[in-house]
């Protein structure tokens, strides 16, 4: 199961954004920069910002997040939001001994593929346990021919059996990781990971984050989501057709009155 936390954002977040766009739009000086940003003050600086686009302020909040129950499927394609920091548990000097798996829903709803994916995953794991240890006892014997001391040639020889023994693992062996984005990046990712096309478990990550930063930035984040959430579908021929669900679906996640 997916966990995240929130453990680290900017201080004041909004009042921050809004100090950047005070300067851009008014003579204010540094030294009275933050003065009369009132947090009523500083949410409609945001606001402001959010209804002419202007984007480039709100680089100047970061959020960071402890994340883990993922998949190294989904580790591949979070990565591929590059302005962001990213720390991963490492295959490499963390031994598995006992890996743990995301499990599809679709698999998990399938009685056949279930029992088919977990024969799998315990297959993986037993070779994976297996090539560590016969490179490990390799490896070991190799460095105390060459001299080195029992205990050290443990620890070095596993660290370098676990650099290939972690190929035999696969996708959905879980990872672990903490990730720091900007309020423009993180808008950017809900815009692509909220969306109803996207992988399912890169957006319940995403959802679990929206809703997260929503409660200590509301107004930084008041019209994050799918593209539709203000606005027309994108994707044409292949859009899912439920915008007006999807709407009320993130005004309920961000706390919002629903219409109607």
């Amino acid at each position: 199961m997916i966990t995240v936390k929130l453990i680290a954002h900017t201080p004041e977040p909004e009042k921050v954004v809004a100090a950047a766009a005070k300067l851009c739009y008014s003579n204010a000086h540094i030294d009275t920069l933050l003065d009369g940003l009132t947090p009523e003050k500083s949410r409609e600086f945001v606001e402001m910002l959010a209804s002419m686009g202007h984007e480039s302020p709100t680089e100047h909040v970061s959020f960071t997040f402890g994340i883990e129950g993922v998949s190294r499927s989904l580790l591949a394609q979070i990565t591929r939001h590059r302005i962001a920091s990213y720390s991963v548990q490492s295959q490499r000097y963390v031994n598995l001994k006992e890996p743990e798996y995301v499990i599809p829903h679709e698999i998990e709803k399938d009685p056949a593929a279930l029992e088919q994916f977990n024969k799998s995953m315990r297959l993986a794991t037993e070779n994976y346990q297996k090539v560590t240890r016969l490179l490990k006892e390799t490896h070991k014997a190799e460095m105390m021919a060459r001299g080195m001391e029992e205990k050290a040639a443990n620890r070095a020889a596993e660290k370098k059996a676990l650099e290939d023994a972690r190929f035999i693992l696969p996708n959905a062996c879980t990872t672990k990781m903490v990730v720091t984005m900007n309020a423009r990046s993180l808008n950017n990712f809900f815009r692509h990971r909220c969306c109803n096309r996207a992988q399912w478990e890169i957006q319940e990550l995403a959802d679990q984050m929206l809703k997260l930063v929503c409660e200590v930035a509301p107004s930084l984040f008041v019209k994050s989501g799918p593209p539709c959430v203000k606005g027309a579908c994108p994707e044409g021929k292949m859009s899912c057709g439920k915008m007006a669900e999807v709407r009320d679906k993130y005004a309920k996640l961000k706390g919002q009155k629903i219409d109607g």
